[in-house]
């Protein structure tokens, strides 16, 4: 087996078991969301319309950069489209869409969420707000590509969370992190007025981690 072969086989069972921790970890139902992994010019995703508990690697689709189905025994997901988006104009390797409540709940009322907390630097700033569009279409992916300027993370309104990274922890930390983020505005916005860190006060703490990482 060649390394790109044996780099493809990882790829589907990180794709299969990332599935089932979103699941765990509550961030979807049944069959929303998906992941992908790219490893070269091939891309590893989930297949559509299948149940994660149920999904082996084998089940994963791969498709080339175009969308063409090159393996896999399913169709991939109908949201590969906005993942194949993030890989033509990032350079990340691994993408995260999820249907956390906090997320879909806040993508449905903001435009942007703002700096409630220091953590939205680990995204790059403040999370924007994808418009709406139907999903899987190329609508949806030129609205997430976007709200992604910028930042590894964005909302889709009305939708969900989306998040890349240079490997799938990454991507999926981030995913959860975003998902932590619309909790605390949930929670907040819920006791009153939440007071939104300025400008200012994010640059002090890039600066400062740069003098004592996080």
């Amino acid at each position: 087996m060649s390394r790109g072969t044996d780099a493809l086989a990882a790829a589907r069972r990180e794709v299969a078991a990332c599935g089932r921790r979103m699941l765990d970890d509550g961030l979807v139902l049944g069959t929303a969301g998906n992941v992908s992994v790219r490893v070269g010019e091939l891309v590893a995703v989930s297949p559509s319309g299948m149940a994660y508990d149920r999904i082996e690697p084998a089940d994963v689709a791969v498709v080339d950069l175009a969308g063409n189905r090159v393996d896999g025994p399913h169709p991939p997901s109908s949201e590969t489209p906005m993942h194949l988006g993030v890989y033509a104009t990032t350079g990340a390797t691994a993408v995260v869409h999820h249907h956390g409540l906090h997320s879909a709940a806040v993508s449905t009322v903001l435009d942007e969420l703002p700096a409630l907390h220091y953590y939205v630097l680990q995204l790059g700033g403040p999370v924007r707000v994808a418009r709406y569009a139907t999903y899987g279409t190329p609508e949806l992916a030129r609205s997430v590509h976007a709200a992604l300027q910028g930042r590894t993370a964005a909302l889709m309104q009305n939708h969900g969370a989306v998040a890349h990274g240079d490997t799938l922890d990454q991507a999926y930390d981030r995913a959860r992190l975003l998902e932590w983020l619309c909790a605390l505005h949930v929670t907040a916005t819920g006791m009153g007025t939440p007071r939104v860190l300025t400008g200012d006060e994010l640059a002090a703490v890039a600066r400062r981690r740069t003098e004592v990482p996080a």
